[in-house]
């Protein structure tokens, strides 16, 4: 086999999937606008490139046939051109997607679920082989409340629909075995973690995790939108958060794919934030 070239492998989930790879003795590739930053493991091959310039990634595709992608961007601007260079050099491709999109057609709840789903089709069409992950909430968007919770031991924000949160790494494994085993390809794996969780939920699992009572406070969207915009926030991302949180309906989907993909059952919420509890101390 090939390289496998990791794009977004700096991101929380890029970088697990670039350890798992190794561990698996898998030669890997990733790319990064920025090599000397990147801080990855030893072992990987960081190439030069910048998904917005679709030129750039000559580089890291050459000698490379299956990739990994995140999508970075809010729209799909540009994305044609991105995997068109990849289909001249690839013959596989794995795109880490949202279980909230939906195949019954028609738009989506969310600009953030519409974009997944727009990338869906675009990867249909462009002639690779193709696996999609379509993942739950990912457990290191809890990232975030580190800073309240440090000062405060509250959260203040937007609430959102409850859903079974997923542990990054198992995102990462089955991403793993989708780029290196057979029978993936034209799938769509939905990912989610082993229970339905609420905001408030992962804030009080985060406390006891840290030895304190914390606790979710829900804003309204035009409080949440001031504090976004005053933290620097690009607005554009602001409004699809907002979106997001204000349509996106409920979800009680809890699957069994991680296990029966890794072999190992799903983490918990509470093993995600005992494992960083020291981020929110």
């Amino acid at each position: 086999m090939s390289e496998i070239l990791v794009i977004g492998a700096t991101g929380n989930v890029g970088r697990h999937v670039v350890v798992q790879l190794l561990t698996a003795g898998v030669a890997v590739r990733a790319l990064a606008r920025d090599p000397e930053s990147a801080e990855l493991p030893p072992g990987v091959e960081v190439v030069g490139g910048d998904l917005s310039r679709p030129d750039t990634l000559e580089r890291a595709l050459t000698g490379t046939d299956t990739v990994f992608l995140i999508w970075p961007f809010l729209t799909t601007e540009g994305a044609p051109a991105v995997l068109e260079t990849i289909a001249r050099h690839a013959r596989r491709i794995v795109y880490l997607s949202s279980s909230g999109v939906n195949d019954d057609g028609g738009r989506q709840t969310d600009p953030i679920n519409q974009l997944h789903a727009d990338m869906e089709g675009l990867i249909e069409e462009s002639g690779l082989e193709w696996t999609v992950l379509r993942s739950n909430t990912i457990a290191s968007n809890a990232r975030g409340w580190a800073e309240q919770i440090r000062a405060t031991d509250v959260v203040r924000g937007p609430d959102i629909a409850a859903t079974a949160v997923i542990h990054e790494r198992d995102v990462a494994a089955v991403a793993a075995h989708a780029l290196t085993d057979e029978g993936h390809a034209g799938t769509r794996h939905v990912l989610t973690g082993p229970q339905v969780m609420s905001r408030d939920a992962q804030v009080h699992t985060i406390g006891e995790a840290i030895g304190r009572r914390t606790r979710f406070e829900k804003v309204p969207l035009e409080i949440a939108r001031e504090q976004m915009l005053a933290d620097g926030r690009p607005p554009a991302l602001i409004e699809a958060l907002l979106a997001s949180a204000d349509t996106r309906p409920e979800s009680n989907l809890v699957t069994s794919t991680v296990e029966e993909i890794t072999g190992a059952p799903a983490r918990t919420f509470r093993s995600w934030a005992e494992e960083h509890a020291a981020l929110f101390r």
